[in-house]
C-alpha cells in the first residue's frame, strides 16, 4: 500500500457516491466492527457503497492496486471474511432495498439487507422464501453458502429459490446470471460463496407464508435429553415437510414461561415452527411432549416475522464467537450420547449446541443441481461457543474442538460453508465434495487471478490456467 498517493486516493473518492474511509475517520471503527467480536482487523480503506457503481469502482481499484478485498454484507460470518487487514473493505450494508412482485412472487434484494428488511416487506403480501433464523443475519451469505431455516423442509434451500442475480465480476463488470445468462456461474454463486465476484442483488421466488405460522419452544431437563432426542429423531423420520423441529442444547435464558429455578439449568429445547393451520399443527406436534417431562413451554400462533426475530436476543453483537460444525444423515445411540455428554460441559452460560434440521424437499435436488452439494443432510450441527472476556479464549475453543473431533466418526464428513471458522481451510473441499473440481473451473475462468480470496477459498488451478492460454 506504500504505492497509493494521497492524489491516488483523492481521485478514486471522487469516484465515488457512499463514503470512504481510513483510520482516524469518524466511522471507520464503526464500519469495520463486525458481528462477531473476535475479530478486530484494520482494513487500509473502508468503502461503503451506495450502489452498483461504486462496488463496480471498488473492485477495480483493488484489482488495479493489488489490495486485498474482503466483502461486507451483513457481517454475520463466523470466519470475519467481512473485514481484513491493510487492504480495501466494500462494506454493501447501505444497500438494502427489497422489492416485492407479489403477483408474480419475486423478491428484489440488495446485498446489504438483512432477514428483518426482507421479512417486513415480504410479509406485507403474506410470502418468505427460505433464510434464516437469526432477523439481523444479511440476507446475501445464505444463497452463497447454501442457506437454511423454518421453511428449508416445505420450500428447499435458499439457493433452490435463488432464481437470478446481479455480480459484478473481476473484471469490474456487472453481469445479470440465471439459467440461461452465465449459467456456469449461476451454478457457482449457489452455494460457491463469495469467490466469483460481489453479488449486488438477488432474485429470490416467495412463497405463501403466514403471517400467522404455528412456533414455539418445548423445554425439556438435561437429565432427559438422550431419552428426547432419541424419540425426536424417531419422530423426524415421519412428520411431515410442512413442520420443522430442531433440537437445541444450551442452559435455559430468562423466558419468562419458564420457573425462575430453571433459569441457567441445562436443558433441551424443542424449537419448532408449523406454516399452516393452526389446528392441524397442533395434532401434529402434540407427541413432542412425550418425549419427557417438560419443564415449561411457549407454543401457539405468533406473526412470521416474530417467530424469526425470536432467536435475536442470544446472538447479538459485541460478544466473542466460534464455531464447529459437521452434517449428520441420522444420529445413533452414540452420536446423541456424544451431543448429550458435551451439553452438560458447556464452558459458558451462552454455548449451545444446535441440530439443525434440513431434509424434506431441501434433499430432492441432485446434489450436482447448485454448488451446495450436500443434500443428504438431515441434520446441520453447530457447536456453538460463545463468550464474553478474552480470557476466556482458550477453553471455549478447546471445547468446541474436542466435540468436533469426538463426534466425526458418527458424521456424514460434509459440512456447511458458513459454518467453518477461519482456522478450517482444510475443511472447504468437504463442504464441496465432488462439486469442488467444477468450482475450480468456472473460479479459472471469472477470477483466475483470485482478487475474491478473503473467503473459504476455492483456489484457481493456475496449471489448467496456463495450459487454457494459447
Amino acid at each position: 500500500m506504500a504505492g497509493l498517493t494521497t492524489e491516488m486516493l483523492d481521485n478514486f473518492k471522487a469516484t465515488l457516491r457512499g463514503p470512504m474511509l481510513q483510520a482516524g475517520d469518524d466511522g471507520y471503527d464503526t464500519a469495520r466492527s463486525i458481528w462477531n467480536a473476535m475479530i478486530d482487523r484494520r482494513p487500509k480503506l473502508i468503502v461503503r457503497a451506495a450502489g452498483v457503481a461504486d462496488v463496480m469502482a471498488s473492485v477495480n481499484f483493488a484489482r488495479q492496486h493489488e489490495l486485498l478485498l474482503a466483502v461486507r454484507g451483513g457481517g454475520h460470518n463466523i470466519a470475519g471474511n467481512a473485514v481484513c487487514d491493510g487492504g480495501l473493505m466494500l462494506d454493501l450494508s447501505l444497500m438494502k432495498s427489497v422489492q416485492i412482485a407479489p403477483t408474480s412472487r419475486r423478491a428484489y434484494v440488495e446485498a446489504g439487507a438483512t432477514l428483518r428488511d426482507f421479512d417486513h416487506e415480504a410479509q406485507a403480501f403474506g410470502l418468505a422464501t427460505p433464510l434464516g433464523i437469526n432477523s439481523t443475519t444479511g440476507v446475501a451469505g445464505l444463497p452463497l453458502g447454501g442457506g437454511f431455516g423454518w421453511l428449508s423442509r416445505l420450500y428447499g434451500l435458499s439457493v433452490d429459490n435463488l432464481v437470478a442475480a446481479e455480480i459484478v465480476t473481476a473484471d469490474g463488470h456487472l453481469v445479470r446470471v440465471d439459467a440461461d445468462a452465465h449459467p456456469d456461474l449461476f451454478w457457482a454463486i449457489r452455494g460457491g460463496g463469495g469467490n466469483f465476484g460481489v453479488v449486488t442483488m438477488f432474485e429470490f421466488a416467495l412463497h405463501p407464508v403466514g403471517p400467522q405460522v404455528l412456533a414455539g419452544l418445548i423445554v425439556f431437563p438435561h437429565a432427559q435429553a438422550q431419552q428426547v432426542l432419541t424419540q425426536y429423531h424417531a419422530f423426524v423420520q415421519r412428520m411431515p415437510d410442512r413442520l420443522n423441529v430442531w433440537a437445541v442444547l444450551r442452559q435455559a435464558p430468562p423466558l419468562p414461561f419458564l420457573p425462575s429455578e430453571v433459569h441457567g439449568q441445562n436443558v433441551v429445547v424443542l424449537a419448532l415452527c408449523y406454516p399452516g393451520d393452526v389446528d392441524e399443527g397442533m395434532r401434529l406436534i402434540a407427541p413432542l411432549r412425550g418425549f419427557g417431562q417438560p419443564l415449561g413451554e411457549h407454543v401457539g400462533p405468533m406473526p412470521y416475522s416474530a417467530w424469526q426475530q425470536a432467536f435475536d436476543p442470544l446472538l447479538t453483537p459485541g460478544t466473542r464467537n466460534y464455531w464447529k460444525s459437521h452434517n449428520f444423515t441420522a444420529l445413533n445411540a452414540d452420536a446423541i450420547a456424544t451431543v448429550v455428554r458435551y451439553a452438560g460441559e458447556l464452558p459458558s452460560p451462552q454455548c449451545e449446541i444446535f441440530l439443525g434440521l434440513i431434509g424434506g424437499q431441501a434433499s430432492r435436488p441432485a446434489p450436482d443441481a447448485t454448488a451446495y452439494p450436500n443434500r443428504d443432510t438431515l441434520y446441520a450441527m453447530n457447536v456453538h461457543a460463545r463468550w464474553d472476556a478474552p480470557a476466556e479464549d482458550a477453553k471455549c475453543i478447546a471445547w468446541s474442538r474436542e466435540f468436533l473431533s469426538a463426534a466425526a466418526p458418527y458424521a456424514s464428513g460434509s459440512v456447511y460453508v458458513n459454518f467453518l471458522t477461519q482456522d478450517e481451510g482444510d475443511r472447504i473441499a468437504a463442504a464441496y465434495g465432488p462439486n469442488y473440481q467444477r468450482l475450480v473451473q468456472v473460479k479459472n475462468q471469472y477470477d483466475p487471478d483470485n482478487l475474491f480470496r478473503q473467503n473459504q477459498n476455492i483456489k484457481p488451478d493456475f496449471n489448467l490456467i496456463f495450459e487454457a492460454r494459447p
